[in-house]
């Protein structure tokens, strides 16, 4: 188990590196992140490399125990590389340059940038490459941080020709695919073709989206560039990078292809109060990007905030985050920030200390998680998080729908939120999955907002209901191919057969609420639904549910078609949240799958397992004490006692048990 902070020495007076070093090793860190904004002082003239005083910082961390991951620091160009090519600095879709004076200050297309990029980042590698003392490389920082991802210039302008050639082909292919007959904008030649800045209107949405996919390609190649690098001078080194959980333009499966795991920067009181359900959402999407455990390489150790201060973490909630993070995976915890910065943008951006050095509150609770987790570490290894429901979650779906939302209310990952929000409640476990992995293993899949459809994910989604399984999806599935053009065969679409349903209209709905009622083995449910209706024809699939107003009352809303061993939910409308949660459960009985321990109360429960042990995390997110009934006996591994009855956990208390035999 990896327990550390983010450290900046270049910030301080090198006589206070020995102090902070003895201050960590006292808490029980055992890593230290390094250097990600640090190009200026490794780099401070073109050619002219200083690493002596990275050397000394390394050497101090090492002594006391503390391994060091280093970040490549090309998200902060220096000012001697700006000046002499301008033209790295992006624009916006406006044609605006976005200058210096902050950070994420490049454009990844730019020629010389990577140039610059590959000699930074190939010295660094060739002088910590074999460094005993360094485990790790970071690249970059958050990737497309502060809106960067999608850039206007005109190198970006090429590298999109360039890359529809080598997806079309032809510019007759590419007209065909995009309907560019519509608007009479039909290309003749590829130095036509136009980046997507600001127009008069709209621009086409098949353009639109493949934009999106190229600008979140091209971080994926720049990224890779970095890797190549590192490899070729590296040994055993890890190298990941710093997600940003939720963040919408960059398709992390593909980012997190070539790294050895995933990383994210967690900041659960940073606009507002937490909500659990959401963190732990994103720490179960974040282990599914590569299926497999991962780090938070920045926890919020303090009130966060540039201008503006966000609320301080209250007692117990930094241990709490760090075990809620744990319990879904994570095998590393790194704090941002180790002390607060005196100076420059993030000077109330807090971390462990605050601006006088001084070790309190938020520190001794950092000291007493470390000593937990050092106890636990040996339980830790080698457990992993099994699950027998999984969420599937497409970045090209997200992207498709936020060209064309088709209601203002409709957000892809709200409504994806929704359905995890009954499984959370439930304290049952969620995978995250792409269209290309394997669905076999899960007993339920639901599959929020299939917008575009590929013959090969019908095919998929077919194969895994047939088999046994039970899949839920919903209004607006179906709609369109995997290049943004809507099918020509009644919706569904490719998924008509699997669902057995046929779809003749449907309704944006902007008022407050639809009645709906629903059957679910004998029981009747009333309640609303609003956003969209779909006005469902069922062929071999069977009603659960109907609509009770609008001129479509008494027509179905809700169906379901047995097919094979499994069976096919199709939800036309946006339930409120307890049909939702009703639909949810009718489905997980169905499947026979297993129910979270503890059920509906209040306290959150994640398991890691390995073999016959379970680790069984319990975590009450209140500032009020929760209590619960346990179903057998167990022992509390960070007590070391036995626990068995009722359980009770203090405000933003955390429990680790482990069922005695």
């Amino acid at each position: 188990m990896y327990f550390g902070v983010d450290y900046y020495p270049e910030h301080w007076p090198e006589e206070r590196w020995e102090i902070d070093a003895q201050l960590m090793q006292a808490a029980h860190l055992n890593v230290v992140r390094v250097a990600e904004f640090a190009w200026a002082k490794l780099e401070p003239s073109e050619g002219h490399f200083d690493f002596a005083w990275l050397d000394r910082a390394i050497e101090v961390l090492n002594k006391h125990g503390l391994k060091v991951i280093i970040g490549t620091p090309t998200a902060t160009p220096p000012k001697w590389l700006i000046d002499k090519h301008p033209d790295i600095l992006p624009r916006d879709a406006d044609g605006h340059v976005r200058g210096f004076g902050s950070r994420c200050h490049y454009c990844a297309t730019n020629e010389a940038y990577q140039w610059y990029t590959d000699v930074i980042v190939g010295q660094l590698a060739k002088h910590y490459g074999q460094h005993p003392g360094v485990i790790g490389w970071q690249t970059d920082n958050e990737f497309g941080c502060h809106s960067t991802v999608r850039c206007y210039c005109d190198s970006c302008q090429e590298a999109f020709r360039c890359w529809l050639q080598r997806k079309y082909g032809t510019l007759e292919a590419l007209n065909e695919t995009w309907g560019t007959i519509f608007w009479s904008q039909t290309y003749t030649d590829w130095d036509q073709v136009i980046i997507p800045r600001k127009t008069v209107a709209e621009h086409n949405p098949s353009l639109l989206l493949d934009f999106y996919r190229f600008s979140s390609d091209m971080k994926v190649e720049y990224q890779r560039r970095q890797i190549e690098i590192l490899r070729r001078h590296t040994a055993n080194q890890f190298i990941t990078h710093n997600l940003m959980g939720l963040f919408p333009e960059i398709d992390y499966y593909k980012l997190g292809d070539d790294l050895d795991f995933v990383s994210w920067d967690n900041y659960p009181r940073l606009l507002g109060a937490p909500d659990n359900a959401r963190l732990a959402m994103t720490h179960d999407l974040m282990r599914g990007i590569r299926q497999q455990n991962f780090w938070v390489m920045e926890e919020q150790s303090g009130p966060s905030g540039w201008g503006i201060v966000q609320s301080t973490p209250r007692p117990g909630e930094i241990r709490l985050w760090t075990y809620q993070a744990v319990s879904r995976g994570a095998d590393g915890i790194v704090y941002f920030r180790w002390r607060t910065c005196r100076f420059g943008t993030e000077q109330f951006w807090h971390g462990v200390i605050n601006h006088d050095g001084l070790p309190r509150r938020r520190y001794q609770e950092v000291q007493q998680t470390g000593s937990e987790l050092k106890k636990l570490a040996p339980l830790l290894e080698g457990t992993v998080v099994k699950n027998e429901v999984a969420v599937l979650y497409s970045y090209d779906e997200l992207w498709a729908l936020e060209i064309q939302p088709n209601n203002p209310r409709l957000k892809y990952t709200e409504v994806v939120s929704e359905y995890y929000r009954c499984l959370h409640e439930r304290n049952v476990g969620v995978d995250f999955v792409n269209h290309d992995d394997d669905f076999s293993q899960y007993k339920v899949l639901i599959a929020p907002l299939i917008y575009m459809v590929s013959p090969n994910l019908a095919a998929k989604l077919g194969e895994f209901v047939r088999r046994g399984g039970v899949l839920i999806t919903n209004f607006r599935s179906g709609v369109k191919d995997w290049d943004n053009i809507v099918t020509d065969k009644p919706l569904p679409g490719e998924l008509a057969d699997l669902l057995g349903i046929e779809i003749g209209d449907y309704d944006s709905f902007y008022g407050d609420g639809v009645g709906i009622k629903l059957e679910l083995d004998g029981e009747v449910l009333e309640g609303s639904a609003d956003t969209w209706c779909d006005i469902i024809t069922p062929h071999s699939a069977k009603t659960l549910g109907t609509y009770t107003s609008e001129y479509y009352a008494s027509e179905a809303a809700v169906t379901e078609n047995a097919v094979g061993e499994g069976r096919a939910m199709y939800i036309g409308t946006r339930l409120d949240s307890n049909l939702t949660a009703k639909l949810v459960d009718y489905a997980l009985s169905k499947a026979g799958a297993s129910r979270g321990l503890l059920g509906n109360g209040g306290i959150e429960v994640a398991v890691r397992e390995k073999g016959s042990i379970q680790l069984i995390f319990l975590l009450n997110h209140t500032d009020q004490k929760q209590s619960a009934a346990l179903p057998g006996r167990y022992v509390s591994l960070i007590w070391e006692r036995p626990v068995s009855g009722e359980i009770e956990l203090e405000p933003y208390g955390v429990e680790v048990l482990r069922e005695e035999p």
